[in-house]
Parts: C-alpha cells; structure tokens; sequence
C-alpha cells in the first residue's frame, strides 16, 4: 500500500481507542494514558501512551512504536495485515491492495473467501432449523430453556441429516478448492496434510450447529451437538463434533463468545471461565455477559494472553466431574503463572452452570459468583479429598499435589501465604513437615519427599500404651484406657495432623486386641506401635499421664485453630468483609482467652 495512505491511517486513526480494546488505559496526564504492559509480565502499570504524538512506551521492558507496530506484534501479524487491521478499525475505506508475490495474494483471497462460505454456512444453518426436520432441534433448545432471542444472538442453527444438500446449496457461489479448505466438509479420501480430495458431504449432520466466532464477530468454525445417541445403524454417535483446524481457525487460540463478551469484561474487570458452549450461552442469558468458554479443549498460553488484554481477574466455574476438576486444576496453574487473580466456584449438587442455573435460578448462581473461593482454598480442598486420612504419607502426597501450584505464583509473600494456609488446613503440626513446607514454597520446589515412620511424640507413645491396656487389666490401668478412648472418640479433631492418627482413631473405636500389633494395618503403624510399646514407661500413674496427654492434645488443636483465625482474618480483610473480619477477631480473641487459661 502506498506510503501516503499508510500516513493517512496514523494520522486518522485513534491509537488511544485502538490500544485501549487491548489494554485498560487510564488517563494520567493531558494526553498521556497508563496501562499494564501487554508484553511482559507486570503489577504496576509502566505502559504509556501518548495521543499527541501518537506512540506507546513501556518502561519496563522499553517496546515502543505507533499504532502499527503495536497491532503487528499483539497480532502476530505482517505490516500489510497490521495497516488493513488498523483501517477497518477506525473505519477507513481500504485502496486495492497490491500482493508482493502470487503465493501471498492466493492466501489471502482463500482467508475472504473462507470468511465468507462461513457467513454463508452460518445463514444456511439458520434457514434449516426453521424447517419441518428440524423440529426435535427446536423441541430440544426450548427444553433447554433457549428463547428465540438467544438462537438469533448466537445465531444457532440446524445441520440437516443429508450428505449433500448444504454442498449443493453453496458449491454454485464458491470454488471447489474453498470448500475442500473449510473444515465444513468430509470425504473418504484425504491428502497428505488432511483436506479431503475425494467426493464432498456435510461434515455436521442431523445436529445443532453452534458458531464459533473471532474477536472481530467473524464467523470462524462451529461446533454441532447431536440429538441422537446412536446413528441409523445403532452405532455411538459422538455427542459433539467440532470443526477442524484451517487456516481461519485454530482451536487454542479462540475463546468461545469473546466478541460479545469483551465490553463486559473490561467494564467488570472480570471473566467468569466455562467449559461448554450450552454453559457459556445459558449464563449469558441470565444476564452475565462477561462469559467465556473455552468449547472442551485444554486452556492454552495463548488463550490466557489473549484474555489478559481484557482483565486479570477470572473466575472459573467447570463441570464437577473428574475431567472437569482436572481442567480446572490445568487451568488455574495456567492462569496463575500468567499473574491472574483466581477464584472457583463450586456449584451445589454437582451440577454445571447450564444445569444450575435451570433449577436454581439466577438469583442463586449470582449468589455462588459472589461466594467464589480462591483459588488457594478451592485447591487445597482438592487435595484433602484427593489424599484423605491424618497419616504422614497422606499428608506429604497432599503437600506435593499443592507445591506446582504454590510454585507457580510469582509473588513470594502470597506463595508464603499459600503454603501456610495449606500447612493449617491440611493439620500439618510436624515441625519439619512444616519446614520442608515452607522451604519448598520460598524456593519454589516442585516436590518433598515421603517421610517414613515418623518419630513418635510423647505423648502419642503415652495414648497408645493406654489404648492396647487388655480388658483384665489392673483397674488404674482399666481407667486410662477408658479415658483415653472416650476422649479421642469424642475430638478426633485432637489428633489431626500426627503420624499416629488413623492408628489412635481404630483403638479408640475398638475393643483391645489380644495382640496390640493386629490393630496396626501398614507397616508403618506397626513400627508406630512397637516403638511405643517398646519406651520405657513413665513411673506416674498411667491415668496421670494419660491426662497430661490429652491436656496436649487438647493445646495443640487450640494452637492449630489459632493460626487458622490468623490467615482467615488477614483474608477477611483483604476482602474488605468487615462483618466477617469482626467475627473472625472475636473468635481469635476467645481462643487467645482459653490458651491463657488451659
């Protein structure tokens, strides 16, 4: 393009508005406006930009340059296709655009080109749902609670069941070659790099075909859900089937409703993350339109930078199943290492957001993004349920499910904050499990090592004594025994967090073994149990120490609910929830009373 038209755009163009669709901007002067800089990784804005002279400089990593530079480099695009962008963006009529090469030229034309046959199959797709096969189609979204309102802003549409009725319909408007390159067609023969060579038939069929669209709005692939389980042959029909990859499309790069949703986003300053495509549009019904979905694949780098032009704050609510869970742990240590605020829902009964909202209501799901938990607690809740029990190992296995994600925080005093949130939460008591612990997250370690066979506490070798005393025994002895048992039965929140844990519970729930060692079921619990029998005991009364014993026991668990009050009031706080925070003082304030005392 000619130089004088390139001069025209700058000088015609706002780069203010153009950055500021990429980046917050605030203005901090006549004409200069701040952001974070999209090029590296940052807390306090050194990005600026100058509408006078029309350029933007970061201070910190010192990229610079006008309104082209910075659309080539957030787009990965050429020069040529950077000017183009930043035409159409400030409404500037494009000239003739002269190619430098034939190749060049081709790519282009087949990129239109394929813009268009996916306009066109949107438009087609839209036709056939108001047709008489498309009946169960309809049945099937007005049972879901779509209105016709909802069809015509996602523009959803039905992919009929015959081979070759949509190929007929659009082969007299565009080329052959086109048609072969968009995804939207199969064949049974296909080349070297997967276009099909043989003989076209509709690649979605007898399915409800929802768009995918790029940032701009375009019409880019779709993705189609079938009505059937089974096919006319009683074979398993797969429940979606998503376009393949082409040269419009690649699917980790793509956020499912971002067109729609970015103005919200930037206005909120929040995201609020779903698996699905029926999640995503059943929320954006509701009324929340800064809603993404990620349409079932892996959450990608590139989706996270791509949404770091919008907020640095995500909420993320996927299906509770195993693979749900499993994509929200991915993507929570995708979106921490890129420096995002996260937090979690985690709806009641199990359901996803779609179901939810159907039989709860709108008012209830507001109420769940309201109560969305960080991302620390949602994972260290995780990792008690994923390693249950009060044994050494469960504990270590637990910490290291953890320490990846504590790694990957860049700030060191929330990676210290984590790791002692997930000490308490996870009744770590050992001073050197702690430690470890601690030392892990300060150097950012992916892992600690299984400890064996712990090294007992006193006052651990004092209750396991009393709980094997035999049923004849001598009535003091008989007394401890009692005693001991009662008293754990009745606070197992006492022995939560020692090696002995699991052990202590089975003894004080059952009658004493003729053999102490048969109570023990690992290895480990038998060492446990012969070193403890094995101690020389204690001349005092055994009832004495079995007192002084559960006096400890009962310190610790009020020691343990003291630093937990610590990190829940400095949460409080930092949420700024005074009726919260004022409770969770005087909680702290009885406990801090009730040690003084014990």
């Amino acid at each position: 393009m000619a130089d004088d038209f390139t001069q025209f755009v700058k000088d015609n163009s706002d780069i203010v508005k153009i950055i500021g669709d990429y980046v917050k901007l605030r203005k901090t002067g006549a004409q200069n406006y701040t952001g974070l800089c999209p090029f590296h990784k940052e807390k306090t804005g050194s990005f600026s930009v100058n509408a006078t002279h029309r350029y933007f400089y970061c201070f910190g990593c010192h990229e610079k340059g006008d309104v082209f530079d910075f659309v080539m480099k957030m787009e990965s695009l050429s020069f040529p296709e950077a000017l183009r962008a930043v035409a159409v963006k400030a409404g500037i009529p494009l000239p003739k655009h002269e190619f430098n090469s034939p190749e060049e030229a081709r790519e282009a034309g087949l990129r239109r080109q394929l813009i268009d046959l996916h306009e066109a199959a949107a438009q087609y797709f839209e036709a056939q749902l108001k047709s008489p096969e498309a009946a169960r189609a309809r049945e099937y979204l007005t049972g879901r609670g779509v209105t016709p309102e909802t069809i015509r802003t996602f523009r959803i549409g039905y992919a009929p069941a015959d081979f070759n009725h949509m190929r007929d319909a659009l082969k007299a408007h565009f080329a052959e070659e086109v048609m072969r390159a968009s995804g939207l067609f199969s064949s049974k023969e296909k080349s070297d790099d997967g276009l099909p060579t043989g003989d076209l038939y509709a690649r979605f069929r007898k399915r409800i075909a929802f768009p995918i669209a790029n940032e701009a709005g375009k019409i880019i692939a779709f993705t189609a859900r079938a009505l059937e389980t089974k096919d006319d042959k009683g074979r398993e029909v797969a429940k979606y089937v998503n376009s393949p990859e082409t040269a419009l499309y690649i699917k980790g790069h793509v956020l499912f409703n971002l067109d729609k949703a970015k103005a919200e986003m930037r206005k909120s300053d929040y995201a609020l993350l779903v698996e699905g495509q029926m999640d995503c549009i059943s929320v954006y019904m509701a009324g929340i339109h800064n809603v993404l979905a990620i349409s079932g694949t892996a959450f990608t780098e590139t989706q996270a930078r791509l949404l770091g032009r919008f907020t640095k704050r995500v909420i993320v609510n996927f299906d509770p199943d195993a693979a749900g869970e499993g994509a929200a742990e991915k993507t929570i240590g995708l979106l921490t290492s890129e420096d995002f605020e996260v937090k979690v829902i985690t709806l009641e009964g199990g359901l996803d957001p779609d179901r939810f909202l159907r039989e709860h209501g709108i008012e209830a799901y507001g109420a769940a993004l309201r109560a969305a938990r960080r991302h620390s607690d949602y994972l260290i809740d995780r990792a008690r349920q994923l390693f249950p029990g009060q044994t050494a190992d469960a504990k270590v296995s637990a910490m290291n499910f953890l320490l990846p994600h504590i790694r990957r925080m860049t700030h060191p005093i929330r990676r210290s904050q984590f790791a002692e949130d997930a000490a308490n939460k996870l009744a770590i008591d050992s001073a050197l499990m702690r430690q470890q612990l601690k030392q892990a997250a300060a150097q950012r370690i992916a892992s600690v090592p299984i400890h064996r066979a712990e090294p007992l506490t006193e006052t651990e070798r004092i209750l396991l004594r009393a709980l094997v005393v035999p049923e004849d025994a001598p009535p003091g002895q008989a007394v401890a025994r009692m005693m001991a048992a009662s008293e754990l039965a009745a606070h197992p929140e006492w022995i939560a967090g020692l090696a002995t844990a699991d052990l202590l519970d089975t003894l004080a729930h059952s009658p004493a073994p003729s053999n102490p060692l048969d109570a023990a079921r690992s290895d480990d619990a038998r060492a446990h149990l012969a070193e403890a029998l094995d101690h020389a005991p204690s001349d005092r009364p055994l009832v004495e120490q079995v007192e002084g014993a559960l006096h400890t026991l009962e310190r610790h668990r009020l020691e343990r609910r003291q630093r937990e009050l610590r990190s829940q009031i400095a949460e409080a706080d930092r949420r700024g929830d005074q009726a919260m925070l004022s409770q969770l003082i005087a909680d702290k304030l009885a406990i801090d009373r009730t040690l003084r005392n014990h």
